[in-house]
C-alpha cells in the first residue's frame, strides 16, 4: 500500500512539472494538473463521464467528426468558434445551437454569430449518437467533443481532454449573445473583464487568442485598423505598415462582405504557435489581437508561447477552463432529443 501511494504521488508530480507556467504564478496550475490526473474536471465534469450509459460515444462522435474533417479542412475553425460562442453566453449548454421560439430571436441569430458555420455536423452527430444510446448524451458535450476533434484531426490524438458531463440549457437569446461575446473591436481592459468574468484569468485569455491560428475573417471585423483608426481616415500605428498596405489591398473601400482572409496566413488550417510569432511581429488582425501587446503581464505570455510545446499546453489547460463555465451537471438541465429545441 504504501509503494502504491509513493507510485502516485510519484505520477502526479510528473504531471504538475509538465504544465508550463506562464504568468509566474504555478499554484493555479499545479491544482489544475493534479485534478486532471485524478481525473477531476472543473465544476462537476468528469474524465469518460459516458463510460457506462454510452462506451461508444466519444469515439462515435469522433470517427464522425474526423470524416467531415477530411472533406472540409476548415471544419476545425468553425466547430471550435461554435464552441467559444456557446461557453460564453450562459456556459457551455449548447444554447448557441436552439432555434429560436416565437418572436424571440436565438443566439445564433445574433450579429456576431451570423457567420458560424458547422451546424450541420453536430446534427448529423447528434442523429448516429442517439440511435446508439437514446437520450443520454447531451448537445453540450457533443459541441465540445467535437471541438476538441477537429482541431485534432491533422495530429491524429487528442490534443486536449474534454471532461464531460454537461446538460443542455433551455434559454438562448440574441441579447445574451450580444453583451457576453468578446468583440474583435475590444481593448485589453474590456478583454480582460469579461474573460474574468467568466472565471478565466489572463493564461486563458492569451492562450485562447492563440485560436486565431485558424480560421478565416471578413473584412468588416478589422477594416477600421486601415482606414479610419481614430477618425481622421489614418491606420493603426500599432499595426505593421507593409501589412495594412497588403490588407488594404484584399479589404478595399467600400468593404465587399463577402470578402474573407486568413487570420494567420501562414498556417491557416492547422493550430499551431504562428500566431503569436505574427502578434510579436505587429501583424495581429483585429484590435483584439493587437490588445495583448498593451499590457505587460499578457505581452509576456504572448512572448512566451511563441513555440508550439508551450502553446499546445497553455491551450489545453485553458480549453479545459473555459469547458467548464456555467456548465449544468446532475439534474439541472436536459438532455435534448433535438439540438435545435427544447424537449417538450
Amino acid at each position: 500500500m504504501r509503494s502504491q501511494f509513493f507510485f502516485l504521488l510519484f505520477l502526479s508530480l510528473i504531471v504538475v512539472s509538465a504544465i508550463v507556467d506562464v504568468d509566474g504564478d504555478d499554484d493555479d496550475d499545479e491544482e489544475r494538473s493534479f485534478s486532471l490526473f485524478l481525473g477531476k474536471g472543473r465544476g462537476g465534469l468528469e474524465r469518460n463521464f459516458y463510460r457506462i450509459s454510452c462506451p461508444k460515444a466519444e469515439s462515435l462522435i469522433r470517427d464522425i467528426t474526423w470524416s467531415n474533417v477530411r472533406n472540409d479542412a476548415n471544419l476545425g475553425a468553425r466547430l471550435l468558434r461554435i464552441h467559444f460562442h456557446d461557453c460564453f453566453v450562459k456556459g457551455c449548454d449548447a444554447s448557441i445551437l436552439l432555434d429560436r421560439t416565437g418572436d424571440e430571436k436565438s443566439e445564433k441569430e445574433a450579429r456576431s454569430n451570423l457567420s458560424l458555420k458547422g451546424f450541420e455536423v453536430i446534427d448529423e452527430i447528434k442523429t448516429e449518437v442517439e440511435k446508439e444510446c437514446p437520450g443520454v448524451v447531451s448537445c453540450a458535450d457533443i459541441v465540445a467533443l467535437a471541438a476538441r476533434d477537429t482541431v485534432s484531426y491533422p495530429f491524429g490524438r487528442s490534443m486536449w481532454d474534454v471532461f464531460t458531463g454537461r446538460r443542455d440549457g433551455r434559454i438562448s437569446l440574441e441579447s445574451l449573445a450580444t453583451v457576453h461575446l468578446p468583440s474583435s473591436f475590444d481593448n485589453f481592459t474590456s478583454l480582460q473583464q469579461l474573460f474574468a468574468s467568466k472565471g478565466l484569468d489572463i493564461n486563458d485569455l492569451v492562450a485562447l487568442s492563440g485560436a486565431h491560428t485558424i480560421g478565416v475573417s471578413h473584412c468588416a471585423s478589422f477594416s477600421k485598423r486601415l482606414f479610419n483608426f481614430s477618425g481622421k481616415g489614418d491606420m493603426d500605428p500599432s499595426m505593421d505598415p507593409i501589412y495594412g498596405e497588403q490588407l488594404k489591398k484584399i479589404c478595399p473601400i467600400p468593404t465587399n462582405g463577402a470578402t474573407t482572409l486568413e487570420m494567420d496566413p501562414q498556417s491557416s488550417l492547422t493550430l499551431d504557435s504562428d500566431y503569436f510569432n505574427l502578434l510579436t511581429k505587429n501583424k495581429g488582425l483585429f484590435i483584439s489581437d493587437a490588445a495583448l501587446l498593451t499590457d505587460r503581464r499578457s505581452a509576456r505570455i504572448v512572448r512566451q508561447l511563441q513555440s508550439p510545446r508551450p502553446f499546445f499546453r497553455a491551450f489545453a489547460i485553458s480549453m479545459i477552463n473555459m469547458g467548464a463555465i456555467e456548465v449544468l451537471t446532475g439534474t439541472n438541465g436536459e438532455i435534448r432529443k433535438n439540438c435545435h429545441v427544447v424537449n417538450p
